[in-house]
């Protein structure tokens, strides 16, 4: 009897549009995968143990709730970047606008062309200098991926997405984690002078610019597209795609924390990205480290992908500029290459250029965050989706919290 009440509901035409919604939750969830994360989260679990699993919570929450107000935007008919350009008017504030828009992308790409850099090394032994330049084959696979129907991006993205998740459930099984311990610490905060800078990495530098950016206009595109013009219904479609998206984006930036805790805190190493990967083979075998190598490399693929396409957003919006992906995605890989390049030829710590990476986006963050919440606010924008008065209240809360952690982490790392 439950068998064919589920084969009803997914058979029926309200779960039909919301396949058709769902998608654009996945392409914004990599920003939350993406190689910065990978560092943080592994540092934090192998620095203190399961310690700091509340604010990955924490900082997933808030994300959704960001993303939610975002795609609002796009069910109301606007992109983010459109609403700015037609309310800042003035060309010269829009430029400027723009130019720090545009740097929020390529320090987002920086990251993620770090981490196909790095995962190259570790699986391939590919030096570091001649993998920045082998790494330009990605665009390859950019190609590929975005040369048909937009639908076909995010059927990629559930492959991504998925392969990630398998990944670290496997790493999970082998690592044989406390689940009390576990349990305990997602709900019971920790937070002290040794934690604090981690636990602002996690928080303040997890909500990325670009990713607000272009959830506007994935669900403005969406709205284009769809027959159902219900813009209630399609809230409800949006907010579901959103939870389920962010939900298995948490869950696999938890896993990561987790795997590391298991693996290394009991052992006393403190891991990078690379010591990672080494220390995994003689724990659980060469095949484990494999399988973590290659979910490095997909995650800076399919987040860089994320970060050309949120580019593109917002040359749109604000610009009567127009270049196709693929050339912007060039662009882009070049431009990266000059400071990557510079710092192994200087011998630097790549990681090192990843935390700075993050620092410049945690300054950046202000561009997305504050319009979001006034023009989310605003009737006149969003009509009868207008924020109720304490959605309002929670976001200036959050946006709070979330800059304010943003300006410790820069006082910090300077």
């Amino acid at each position: 009897m439950k068998i064919e009440k589920i084969k009803r509901f997914f058979s029926s035409k309200m779960a039909r549009n919301f396949w058709i919604f769902f998608g654009s939750g996945l392409i914004v969830s990599m920003a939350y995968m993406d190689p910065g994360n990978w560092g943080t989260n592994i540092e934090g679990g192998s620095t203190f143990n399961y310690a700091l699993l509340w604010a990955i919570w924490l900082a997933n929450g808030m994300a959704m709730f960001f993303q939610y107000l975002s795609g609002k935007i796009g069910i109301a008919g606007y992109s983010l970047s459109e609403i700015v350009k037609e309310k800042i008017k003035k060309k010269w504030k829009i430029l400027v606008y723009w130019i720090g828009a545009e740097i929020s992308i390529l320090a987002t790409d920086l990251a993620e062309f770090l981490g196909i850099v790095v995962a190259l090394n570790i699986l391939f032994g590919i030096p570091l200098l001649i993998g920045s330049f082998v790494s330009v084959l990605e665009i390859l696979l950019f190609f590929v991926v975005t040369r048909k129907s937009f639908r076909s991006i995010e059927k990629a993205f559930i492959w991504f997405v998925s392969i990630i998740s398998l990944a670290f459930v496997y790493e999970l099984f082998l690592a044989k984690p406390e689940w009390s311990q576990i349990v305990f610490h997602s709900v019971v905060p920790t937070l002290n002078a040794s934690t604090i800078f981690i636990v602002v990495g996690i928080i303040g530098a997890t909500i990325m610019p670009h990713a607000l950016f272009i959830h506007s206009w994935l669900i403005k595109n969406k709205m284009k597209e769809s027959k159902d013009k219900d813009k209630k219904k399609s809230l409800k479609f949006h907010l579901a795609d959103t939870v389920i998206s962010l939900t298995i984006a948490g869950i696999v930036n938890a896993a990561m924390l987790i795997m590391a805790a298991s693996a290394f805190y009991q052992r006393g190493i403190i891991a990078t990205l690379s010591q990672a990967y080494y220390t995994l083979i003689p724990l659980f075998g060469e095949f484990a480290a494999i399988i973590f190598g290659g979910a490095l490399l997909i995650s800076g693929i399919a987040s860089s992908i994320t970060g050309t396409l949120a580019g593109q957003s917002i040359m749109e919006g604000l610009t009567n500029f127009r270049i196709s992906p693929l050339t912007r995605r060039i662009i882009t890989r070049v431009v990266n290459m000059i400071p990557l390049t510079v710092a192994i030829l200087l011998g630097l710590e790549p990681l090192k250029v990843l935390v700075y990476s993050q620092v410049l986006l945690s300054i950046l963050i202000p561009l997305p965050l504050i319009p979001i919440i006034l023009f989310t606010s605003d009737k006149r924008i969003m009509g009868s989706l207008v924020n109720k008065k304490w959605t309002t209240i929670f976001a200036w809360i959050f946006s709070a919290a979330i800059i304010g952690l943003n300006i410790y982490l820069i006082t910090t790392a300077f």
